[in-house]
Protein backbone atom coordinates (compact mmCIF):
# COMPACT_ATOMS: atom_id res chain seq x y z
CA UNK A 1 0.00 0.00 0.00
CA UNK A 2 2.84 2.21 0.70
CA UNK A 3 4.08 2.12 -2.92
CA UNK A 4 0.56 3.08 -4.00
CA UNK A 5 0.90 6.42 -1.74
CA UNK A 6 4.12 6.86 -2.88
CA UNK A 7 3.15 6.48 -6.89
CA UNK A 8 -0.27 8.19 -6.53
CA UNK A 9 0.69 10.95 -9.10
CA UNK A 10 1.24 7.74 -11.39
CA UNK A 11 -1.63 6.12 -10.46
CA UNK A 12 -4.32 9.34 -10.94
CA UNK A 13 -2.11 10.12 -14.48
CA UNK A 14 -3.15 6.25 -15.17
CA UNK A 15 -6.87 6.57 -13.89
CA UNK A 16 -7.30 9.83 -16.00
CA UNK A 17 -5.65 7.85 -19.22
CA UNK A 18 -8.80 5.06 -18.75
CA UNK A 19 -11.01 7.69 -18.25
CA UNK A 20 -10.07 9.68 -21.48
CA UNK A 21 -9.88 6.33 -23.41
CA UNK A 22 -13.73 5.51 -21.73
CA UNK A 23 -15.32 8.99 -22.64
CA UNK A 24 -13.88 8.70 -26.22
CA UNK A 25 -15.19 4.76 -26.86
CA UNK A 26 -18.63 5.76 -24.86
CA UNK A 27 -19.38 9.38 -26.89
CA UNK A 28 -18.59 7.45 -30.52
CA UNK A 29 -20.14 4.64 -29.75
CA UNK A 30 -23.25 6.46 -28.85
CA UNK A 31 -23.21 8.37 -32.13
CA UNK A 32 -22.87 5.89 -33.93
CA UNK A 33 -24.80 3.47 -32.42
CA UNK A 34 -27.49 5.64 -32.57
CA UNK A 35 -27.07 7.27 -35.87
CA UNK A 36 -26.98 3.48 -37.71
CA UNK A 37 -29.84 2.21 -35.29
CA UNK A 38 -31.97 4.47 -36.41
CA UNK A 39 -31.15 4.08 -40.23
CA UNK A 40 -31.65 0.00 -39.70
CA UNK A 41 -35.11 0.88 -39.57
CA UNK A 42 -35.69 2.50 -42.89
CA UNK A 43 -36.84 0.46 -45.61
CA UNK A 44 -34.17 0.79 -48.36
CA UNK A 45 -33.16 -2.89 -48.54
CA UNK A 46 -29.11 -2.15 -49.93
CA UNK A 47 -28.98 0.35 -46.96
CA UNK A 48 -30.53 -2.31 -44.14
CA UNK A 49 -28.19 -4.91 -45.45
CA UNK A 50 -25.43 -3.30 -45.51
CA UNK A 51 -25.24 -2.09 -41.32
CA UNK A 52 -26.60 -5.81 -41.16
CA UNK A 53 -23.40 -6.79 -42.22
CA UNK A 54 -21.30 -4.19 -39.90
CA UNK A 55 -23.43 -5.87 -37.20
CA UNK A 56 -22.52 -9.49 -38.01
CA UNK A 57 -19.03 -8.59 -38.87
CA UNK A 58 -18.10 -7.18 -35.91
CA UNK A 59 -20.21 -8.72 -33.14
CA UNK A 60 -18.44 -11.99 -34.08
CA UNK A 61 -14.97 -11.16 -33.19
CA UNK A 62 -13.86 -11.37 -29.74
CA UNK A 63 -13.04 -8.19 -28.43
CA UNK A 64 -9.38 -8.41 -28.34
CA UNK A 65 -8.89 -10.23 -31.70
CA UNK A 66 -10.35 -6.82 -32.90
CA UNK A 67 -8.39 -4.96 -30.77
CA UNK A 68 -4.99 -7.00 -31.90
CA UNK A 69 -5.91 -7.18 -35.82
CA UNK A 70 -6.09 -3.22 -35.69
CA UNK A 71 -2.93 -2.37 -33.64
CA UNK A 72 -0.77 -5.34 -35.77
CA UNK A 73 -2.70 -5.14 -38.91
CA UNK A 74 -3.60 -1.72 -39.65
CA UNK A 75 0.51 -0.82 -40.46
CA UNK A 76 0.48 -3.55 -43.11
CA UNK A 77 -1.90 -1.09 -44.57
CA UNK A 78 -0.44 1.69 -44.60
CA UNK A 79 -2.50 2.89 -41.28
CA UNK A 80 -0.09 3.61 -38.45
CA UNK A 81 -2.38 3.61 -35.61
CA UNK A 82 -1.20 4.60 -31.67
CA UNK A 83 -1.79 2.51 -28.55
CA UNK A 84 -4.34 5.00 -27.72
CA UNK A 85 -6.28 5.11 -31.28
CA UNK A 86 -5.74 1.56 -31.68
CA UNK A 87 -8.20 0.66 -28.54
CA UNK A 88 -10.41 2.82 -29.03
CA UNK A 89 -11.09 1.99 -32.92
CA UNK A 90 -11.53 -1.81 -31.89
CA UNK A 91 -13.78 -0.64 -28.89
CA UNK A 92 -15.91 1.30 -30.78
CA UNK A 93 -16.56 -0.86 -33.97
CA UNK A 94 -17.20 -3.95 -31.67
CA UNK A 95 -19.65 -1.74 -28.87
CA UNK A 96 -21.70 0.27 -32.03
CA UNK A 97 -21.76 -2.72 -33.60
CA UNK A 98 -23.83 -4.33 -30.70
CA UNK A 99 -25.17 -1.15 -29.83
CA UNK A 100 -26.77 -0.53 -33.42
CA UNK A 101 -28.81 -3.78 -32.67
CA UNK A 102 -29.82 -2.31 -29.41
CA UNK A 103 -31.17 0.89 -30.74
CA UNK A 104 -32.92 -1.19 -33.46
CA UNK A 105 -34.59 -3.60 -31.60
CA UNK A 106 -35.99 -0.52 -29.15
CA UNK A 107 -37.52 1.58 -32.07
CA UNK A 108 -39.26 -1.61 -33.63
CA UNK A 109 -40.83 -1.82 -30.38
CA UNK A 110 -42.80 0.57 -30.37
CA UNK A 111 -46.15 -0.57 -31.42
CA UNK A 112 -46.95 -0.08 -35.50
CA UNK A 113 -50.04 2.09 -34.76
CA UNK A 114 -48.01 4.89 -32.87
CA UNK A 115 -46.13 5.00 -36.75
CA UNK A 116 -49.56 4.87 -38.58
CA UNK A 117 -50.86 7.50 -36.15
CA UNK A 118 -48.09 9.98 -36.73
CA UNK A 119 -47.90 9.51 -40.29
CA UNK A 120 -51.90 10.11 -40.93
CA UNK A 121 -51.13 13.57 -38.27
CA UNK A 122 -49.14 14.73 -41.01
CA UNK A 123 -45.49 14.59 -38.97
CA UNK A 124 -42.36 13.93 -41.45
CA UNK A 125 -40.42 11.61 -40.85
CA UNK A 126 -37.60 13.48 -38.83
CA UNK A 127 -40.59 14.53 -36.43
CA UNK A 128 -41.77 11.17 -36.03
CA UNK A 129 -38.60 10.00 -34.65
CA UNK A 130 -37.77 13.02 -32.69
CA UNK A 131 -41.02 13.48 -31.09
CA UNK A 132 -43.13 10.31 -31.05
CA UNK A 133 -40.95 6.52 -31.89
CA UNK A 134 -37.12 8.02 -29.87
CA UNK A 135 -39.54 9.17 -26.51
CA UNK A 136 -40.84 5.40 -26.38
CA UNK A 137 -38.28 3.48 -26.95
CA UNK A 138 -36.18 4.65 -24.61
CA UNK A 139 -37.41 2.43 -21.47
CA UNK A 140 -36.52 -0.48 -24.18
CA UNK A 141 -32.95 0.97 -24.95
CA UNK A 142 -31.11 1.93 -21.50
CA UNK A 143 -30.92 -0.98 -19.18
CA UNK A 144 -29.49 -2.86 -22.63
CA UNK A 145 -26.85 0.06 -23.85
CA UNK A 146 -25.88 0.79 -20.39
CA UNK A 147 -25.18 -3.19 -19.66
CA UNK A 148 -23.21 -2.29 -22.94
CA UNK A 149 -21.65 0.78 -22.04
CA UNK A 150 -20.50 -0.68 -18.62
CA UNK A 151 -18.73 -3.72 -20.54
CA UNK A 152 -16.79 -1.17 -22.87
CA UNK A 153 -15.42 0.77 -19.88
CA UNK A 154 -14.59 -2.78 -18.30
CA UNK A 155 -13.06 -3.39 -22.29
CA UNK A 156 -10.35 -0.62 -21.76
CA UNK A 157 -8.42 -2.78 -19.66
CA UNK A 158 -7.56 -4.63 -22.77
CA UNK A 159 -5.49 -1.09 -23.02
CA UNK A 160 -2.54 -2.74 -21.13
CA UNK A 161 -1.81 -5.67 -23.75
CA UNK A 162 -0.86 -3.04 -26.55
CA UNK A 163 1.12 -0.47 -24.25
CA UNK A 164 -1.60 2.21 -23.32
CA UNK A 165 -0.81 3.76 -19.92
CA UNK A 166 -4.27 3.22 -18.40
CA UNK A 167 -4.99 2.07 -15.17
CA UNK A 168 -4.35 -1.50 -15.35
CA UNK A 169 -0.90 -0.76 -16.97
CA UNK A 170 -0.07 1.29 -14.01
CA UNK A 171 -0.70 -0.89 -11.59
CA UNK A 172 0.99 -3.78 -13.35
CA UNK A 173 4.26 -1.16 -13.37
CA UNK A 174 3.74 -0.82 -9.51
CA UNK A 175 3.73 -4.49 -9.20
CA UNK A 176 6.70 -5.28 -10.67
CA UNK A 177 8.63 -2.28 -9.09
CA UNK A 178 7.86 -2.73 -5.79
CA UNK A 179 8.94 -7.06 -6.02
CA UNK A 180 12.33 -5.95 -7.46
CA UNK A 181 12.67 -2.92 -5.10
CA UNK A 182 11.62 -4.95 -2.00
CA UNK A 183 11.01 -8.81 -2.83
CA UNK A 184 7.63 -8.46 -1.86
CA UNK A 185 4.81 -8.18 -4.29
CA UNK A 186 1.82 -6.39 -3.66
CA UNK A 187 -0.26 -7.75 -6.05
CA UNK A 188 -3.17 -8.22 -3.88
CA UNK A 189 -3.50 -4.45 -2.43
CA UNK A 190 -2.87 -2.99 -6.15
CA UNK A 191 -5.25 -5.64 -7.93
CA UNK A 192 -7.68 -4.75 -5.18
CA UNK A 193 -7.46 -1.33 -5.98
CA UNK A 194 -8.10 -1.54 -9.28
CA UNK A 195 -11.66 -3.45 -9.00
CA UNK A 196 -12.32 -0.93 -6.49
CA UNK A 197 -12.44 1.80 -9.04
CA UNK A 198 -14.08 -0.25 -11.63
CA UNK A 199 -16.55 -1.20 -9.23
CA UNK A 200 -17.30 2.03 -8.67
CA UNK A 201 -17.25 3.25 -11.87
CA UNK A 202 -19.44 0.87 -13.54
CA UNK A 203 -22.01 1.08 -10.57
CA UNK A 204 -22.64 4.42 -11.19
CA UNK A 205 -23.69 3.63 -14.59
CA UNK A 206 -25.62 1.37 -13.54
CA UNK A 207 -27.31 4.08 -10.69
CA UNK A 208 -27.78 6.66 -13.61
CA UNK A 209 -29.55 3.71 -15.87
CA UNK A 210 -31.89 3.17 -13.33
CA UNK A 211 -32.61 6.93 -12.66
CA UNK A 212 -32.81 7.76 -16.35
CA UNK A 213 -35.58 4.69 -16.18
CA UNK A 214 -37.86 6.06 -13.14
CA UNK A 215 -37.19 9.49 -14.97
CA UNK A 216 -38.76 8.35 -17.98
CA UNK A 217 -41.49 5.75 -16.10
CA UNK A 218 -43.21 9.23 -14.87
CA UNK A 219 -45.11 10.26 -17.52
CA UNK A 220 -46.45 6.89 -18.56
CA UNK A 221 -47.32 6.69 -14.84
CA UNK A 222 -49.09 9.76 -14.56
CA UNK A 223 -50.84 8.91 -18.00
CA UNK A 224 -52.25 5.95 -16.31
CA UNK A 225 -53.29 7.97 -13.63
CA UNK A 226 -50.91 6.00 -11.30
Amino acid sequence: MNFLIENWSFVAKGLWMTVRLALVILLFTTLISALFGILATFRQRALRWAIHGYVELFRSIPLIVNVFFIFFGAPMLGLDFTPFAAVTTGLTLWGSANGIEIVRGGLESVPRHQWKSAWALGLRPWQIYLHVIVPQSLRAILPAFTGLLTMLVQATSLGALVGVGEFLKVGQIIIERATVMTGVSPAFSVYGMVLLVYFVICSALSWLSRYLERRLGRPAMRAKGV
